[in-house]
């Protein structure tokens, strides 16, 4: 597989319009298979779409060559795309009277329901013909869970300059230049960055920078508006597999790549990250990750899931296909992993998302670093989620607690109260606040916090509000306010109520 030729680019627009208008589209797939053999496809099951794609459409063609990597006819290939430039091209080979694919084509809707196409490995797109399970060093992977994330939770705003650094087949680079002047990809793997090229050319996106080379050290001193990474976060012992294992001790590779994102960052600029860190004896996961932020930057750090050594060991060796060989060898590499985590203290591995901000008050030594847990369902695409999270960082440095009281808030969207109690009890035991979007958090609050938030429309300042709820409830007034704000605080910095700029 890594040494097959890649193809050529040049006639991709022509490739795109067949592919376009057989339907071989997210869409077009969705119709054709149904959801049942669409989601069973995602799971790597490839019968269903066997059974979906019996007839002679070219779409049923292009599934069965592109996606269930199936030799077709040549006669059923030449009416589904211009067959000889293909094979020129390398896109696929003729074997007789069939036609085979070379690469893994694979529709991927854009957020604003642009046709695009992910070009991979054989096999190698999560779904793909024949799942992961590859030995092979230089393999490119295709669209998986992780890189979907990703692309969910970055922040998009027009920008100048983006980095998408190890940038596998290209599918971060591709969203970034739908918002970015310029685009450059590396990847320490030459035959990514081929994959990177064929991605955004089949997709009609503009070419991207690409440079050969590990973490930063093939862009020098540049700076970018954005940096985005799904690195080979993976801790294992060696660096087998290039596209999943970071070839540094432990979680080094991504402690270095969030250490050294802030030198590469332009004022208000982002680096957004997925990784992976040790939870290791005697000391606190947050206090490894806090230690990993760099000067003059935001963080906001999520741990999204956590596993033992021993579940985290046999995710991998799954991943790669080694339960599938001799008892002995698979033994024989689950003993090794144990015994890296050993002898590094290890006893779990956390998996989440790391943003940061350069900023002119981190860099005056005022940083926002929130560091948290939260395994729950999100809402995505959740990258105004995070844009909104390091404004409203913004906005609590800016305001001490009497510039709280004075200021003017509105509950945010989809906020919904809830009340828990027994059946029949005149007052319920708890009040929660709940996010239907988003982050979708939920905060206990008590009575005060309750009626402070449902009457917050903008028209008063909080403290006219607490002064009214004091004398309904016959409390003290100044001792309501006085022990209020950091409340308040807690409701803006989680996004359940937001600041009326110019009210304060």
């Amino acid at each position: 597989m890594s040494t097959t030729s890649l193809p050529a680019s040049a006639r991709t627009p022509r490739l795109r319009e067949a592919l376009i208008a057989a339907a071989f589209t997210a869409d077009g797939l969705l119709e054709l298979l149904g959801a049942p053999a669409y989601a069973a496809l995602a799971r790597s099951e490839t019968v269903p779409a066997l059974r979906a794609t019996r007839g002679d459409s070219p779409l049923d063609t292009l599934v069965r060559l592109f996606l269930l990597q199936s030799p077709v006819p040549a006669a059923r290939a030449a009416a589904a795309l211009p067959l000889e430039e293909c094979v020129e091209d390398g896109w696929v080979v003729r074997e007789g009277d069939l036609v085979r694919a070379i690469v893994d084509v694979r529709p991927y809707g854009g957020p604003e329901g642009e046709d695009w196409f992910i070009v991979s490995d054989l096999g190698c797109a999560v779904g793909g013909a024949g799942g992961i399970g590859s030995h092979e060093e230089a393999v490119v992977l295709g669209v998986g869970g992780a890189s979907t994330t990703l692309a969910g939770i970055t922040v998009r705003r027009p920008v100048a300059s983006a980095l998408d650094l190890g940038a596998g087949s290209g599918i971060q680079a591709l969203h970034a230049a739908q918002h970015a002047t310029q685009v450059t990809a590396t990847d320490v793997n030459p035959r990514a960055l081929e994959f990177t090229r064929l991605t955004l050319a089949l997709s009609g996106a503009a070419p991207a920078d690409l440079r050969v080379g590990s973490l930063y050290e093939p862009v020098g001193t540049s700076t970018y508006d954005l940096i985005v990474s799904n690195p080979p976060f993976v801790i294992s012992p060696g660096a087998r597999l290039t596209y999943r294992d970071g070839g540094m001790g432990g979680d080094d590779l991504c402690r270095t790549l969030v250490q050294q994102a802030g030198d590469r960052l332009n004022e208000g600029g982002y680096a957004q990250f997925l990784a992976n860190w040790q939870h290791v004896e005697g000391e606190e996961w947050q206090d490894r990750l806090r230690s990993w932020v760099p000067q003059g930057c935001d963080a906001w750090i999520v741990q999204r899931e956590v596993q033992d050594i021993t579940q985290y060991a046999e995710l991998w060796l799954r991943d790669s296909g080694d339960h599938r060989t001799d008892p002995a060898a698979y033994a024989e590499r689950y003993e090794a992993w144990l015994d890296e985590f050993e002898a590094r203290s290890t006893k779990a591995v956390g998996f989440g998302w790391i943003t940061l901000r350069k900023s002119a008050a981190a860099a005056a030594g005022d940083p926002s670093v929130v560091i948290e847990e939260w395994p729950h369902s999100v809402e995505q695409p959740l990258g105004p989620a995070v844009e909104a999270h390091f404004v409203r960082q913004d906005y609590l440095r800016e305001h001490d607690d009497a510039a709280l009281l004075a200021a003017h808030f509105t509950l945010s969207d989809e906020v919904v109260q809830e009340q828990v109690g027994l059946p029949g009890a005149e007052d319920p035991e708890h009040v929660v606040l709940r996010q239907n979007r988003g982050m979708r958090r939920a905060t206990k609050v008590d009575a005060v916090g309750a009626g402070f938030a449902g009457v917050c429309d903008g028209s008063l300042p909080a403290g006219r509000i607490l002064d009214a709820i004091a004398q309904l409830m016959a409390e003290d007034p100044v001792l309501l306010r006085d022990r209020t704000p950091q409340a308040i605080r807690l409701l803006v910095e989680e996004g359940f109520l937001e600041p009326v700029r110019g009210g304060a």
